[in-house]
C-alpha cells in the first residue's frame, strides 16, 4: 500500500493498492473517490457492542471496508472541514488516544476501539464528553485536523494545558487531568505526545450559529 495526500484547503488521502487483497476501512460514507478494481463491504468491525460503542464516539455503527480485487486500484478518503489529515504510524507510537471524529481511515491490522476516561474529574476531554477513542495495533491511520497541525513532545514533568477542542490526539498511557476554572483545559504531562489543532471547530460552529437569523 501506498498514500499521497492530495489538496491543501480541504486535503484528501488517496490510497494505491500495490496487492490484490490489501485494504483499509472507515466509517460509513467517509470515502470521496475510487478507481474500478475496489470491493466495499459493511460491517460492525467486532460486534454490535463494539459498533454501538463507536456511535457514541460520534463514529458509524458500521465501518466500511474497501478491499482491492487487482492491482494499482486506487481510494480516497476527504476531510470534512478545512485542515490537514495527518498519517499515523500506530506501530511507531504505541498507539493514541484520540478525540470524538479525529479518526479518518486505516489498515484492517489498526485497531479502533472506544476507551473511557480514567476519572469523574478527566471526563471533560475537549468538551466532547467521558467516551474517547483509542487507535492501537500496526499499520497506518489517518486522523483529521481541523486548521493546522500543531505538535508537542513533551519531556518527563513537563506540562502543556490546552483550550477546549483543540487537541487532537495523545500518546496512549500520558498523564492528563481537566482544570475547570476559567474554561475548560486539558492538561497534559510528559512524557509523551500531544497532536493539536489550531481551529477549535466547536466555537467556530457556535460564532456562525449566531450569525443566522431567528425566526423570531
Amino acid at each position: 500500500m501506498q498514500y499521497k495526500i492530495l489538496g491543501n484547503t480541504m486535503p484528501a488521502v488517496e490510497i494505491l493498492f500495490d496487492q490484490p487483497g490489501e485494504s483499509m476501512y472507515t466509517q460509513s460514507g467517509g470515502m470521496a473517490w475510487m478507481s474500478d478494481g475496489v470491493e466495499m463491504d459493511t460491517n460492525t468491525r467486532g460486534g454490535l457492542l463494539k459498533g454501538v460503542g463507536r456511535m457514541f464516539a460520534g463514529e458509524s455503527l458500521f465501518m466500511a471496508n474497501y478491499t482491492a480485487s487487482k492491482p494499482g486500484a486506487t481510494i480516497a478518503f476527504a476531510s470534512t472541514v478545512a485542515g490537514e489529515i495527518m498519517p499515523l504510524d500506530v506501530s511507531e507510537t504505541g498507539g493514541m488516544i484520540c478525540q470524538k471524529g479525529a479518526f479518518l481511515c486505516a489498515e484492517p491490522t489498526v485497531n479502533l476501539n472506544v476507551t473511557l476516561t480514567k476519572k469523574l474529574s478527566s471526563g471533560f476531554f475537549g468538551g466532547e464528553g467521558f467516551i474517547l477513542e483509542e487507535i492501537s495495533g500496526a499499520g497506518m491511520a489517518f486522523l483529521e485536523i481541523d486548521g493546522d497541525k500543531i505538535i508537542k513532545d513533551l519531556a518527563p514533568g513537563e506540562v502543556l494545558k490546552v483550550d477546549t477542542g483543540n487537541v487532537v490526539a495523545f500518546q496512549k498511557g500520558m498523564a492528563y487531568e481537566v482544570e475547570m476554572v476559567k474554561g475548560l483545559k486539558n492538561i497534559f504531562t510528559g512524557p509523551g505526545r500531544v497532536v493539536l489543532q489550531t481551529q477549535n471547530f466547536a466555537e467556530f460552529a457556535g460564532r456562525i450559529a449566531k450569525m443566522i437569523p431567528s425566526k423570531n
